[in-house]
């Protein structure tokens, strides 16, 4: 953790170089962002969302704002794919199953979904538009970077209760 740590650092004093760098290179490739699916919420949703979108921290556990691409409101990353947002998501199906696990964040209730294959991803619940969080593995068992979002979650998606 401490060596993504160091390179987010050193990312803020080399970004617009290395971003410049990129570019040429690459054609206007995205670079090393993780490409993420963009969710299709109603326009009500779309509209909460946007308002998240500009609420959102620009460090999150130490680990610097590094949007995934394509560039959209409805998502957002942190430490080059470490943490992972995306806002106006389907209702997950594992809601409706009884033994679905939850946590609170600082108010914000968020549905656990473990995965097998990486860290485990959380979802608001009671909210007027779903938000995801997706969390690297080596956040397994770790959910303090929910409690940067609850904040802004709180203040721009309304309780749907």
């Amino acid at each position: 953790m401490t060596h993504t740590r160091r390179r987010s650092r050193r990312s803020r004093v080399l970004a617009p170089s290395a971003a410049l760098l990129v570019l040429v290179v690459a054609g206007c490739s995205g670079g090393d962002q993780p490409s993420v699916a963009v969710p299709t919420p109603s326009s009500e949703a779309a509209g909460y969302c946007e308002e998240l979108h500009g609420e959102l921290p620009e460090t999150v556990d130490e680990l610097e704002r590094s949007d995934p691409s394509p560039d959209s409101d409805l998502t957002a990353g942190w430490g080059d794919g470490a943490i992972v947002l995306r806002c106006g998501v389907p209702r997950p199906a594992k809601m409706d199953d009884s033994q679905s696990k939850a946590v609170d964040a600082d108010g914000v209730n968020w549905l656990l979904e473990q995965r097998d294959d990486a860290g485990p991803r959380f979802t608001t619940t009671y909210r007027k538009a779903y938000v995801e969080v997706t969390l690297g593995s080596e956040y397994a068992h770790d959910i303090t970077p929910l409690s940067a979002f609850a904040a802004p979650v709180r203040k721009t998606v309304p309780d749907s209760l």
